[in-house]
């Protein structure tokens, strides 16, 4: 079959913007190479592949969980559903926590990856820093499976451990960052992602709150004098969780940053950081 053929079977069914995805990931090609490679002949296995993965999203499955795939920030990372799909919004954290890291450390900053998932968050900051030493720390005994095919794949160094938190951390970081569990069980969430989505990685008690909380309770004993924590919250959350930073930690500089669509997305916390902004 040829990439035209399955261009013209894929959008039977799909968005053409799914179809062209589908079709250059499996390929490895850059979507925008289709259309000057239409005659080329497509190997069996993947037209049977490309079948599969319009099967499974017709029937409810996010594309790249169909794929098994997904790029975030320049580099693919293995997902199924033991882990979230990463967002645009994590992209954002990344870049300003990288920022960060780059203008008020030195190269052999230590960083913890709390709630890592499919690692996604501290294996780009490692991708970005190679001298940095990275620490993935989750929950879920399955997510960090998820993890270590990324690191793996990536071919980056990292400490993996499976940990509630703080339980089985055992070292002090210049850098926390986390995005953890925030959807209140109160919130509405996309049927795509409630019927597909691991739970534990999406809600937390207290309004969503929760691992908030129990974080900034804690982290101070795992933290350096000089530290930066960063964190992705939600859009509404952004007075509750400045309201639980001051609550738990003194002398500190609060900064949020709003994502592409003007929502408050990103809150860092700077402790003896004198901040040039």
């Amino acid at each position: 079959m040829k990439i035209e053929e399955l261009i013209t079977l894929g959008n039977k069914t799909l968005h053409k913007d799914q179809t062209k995805l589908l079709i250059s990931t499996l390929l490895n090609m850059n979507p925008l190479e289709l259309t000057f490679h239409l005659d080329k002949i497509v190997d069996d296995d993947i037209v049977s592949k490309f079948k599969d993965c319009i099967f499974n999203i017709q029937n409810g499955l996010p594309i790249q969980y169909a794929l098994k795939t997904t790029n975030f920030y320049g580099n693919d990372f293995y997902v199924d559903n033991r882990v979230l799909i990463p967002r645009f919004e994590t992209e954002e954290l990344v870049y300003y926590t990288n920022l960060y890291i780059k203008k008020y450390f030195d190269l052999n900053v230590k960083v913890l990856d709390l709630c890592t998932g499919s690692g996604c968050i501290g294996l780009s900051l490692k991708k970005l820093n190679p001298n940095i030493k990275v620490t993935l720390s989750d929950i879920s005994k399955d997510a960090l499976e998820v993890t270590k095919i990324n690191q793996r794949q990536l071919n980056l160094d990292a400490n993996i451990v499976e940990s509630d938190l703080f339980d089985n951390i055992n070292d002090k970081f210049d850098v926390i960052v986390s995005n953890p569990p925030y959807v209140s069980y109160e919130d509405e969430v996309d049927e795509i992602v409630l019927k597909n989505e691991p739970n534990i990685a999406l809600y937390a008690p207290n309004h969503g709150l929760a691992c908030y909380e129990n974080i900034l309770k804690l982290c101070e004993k795992y933290l350096k004098n000089k530290y930066l924590i960063a964190f992705e919250i939600g859009s509404s959350q952004r007075d509750s969780v400045i309201n639980l930073i001051n609550t738990y930690l003194k002398d500190v500089r609060i900064i949020c940053k709003q994502d592409m669509q003007k929502r408050d997305r990103m809150i860092f916390i700077f402790k003896n950081i004198e901040i040039n902004e």
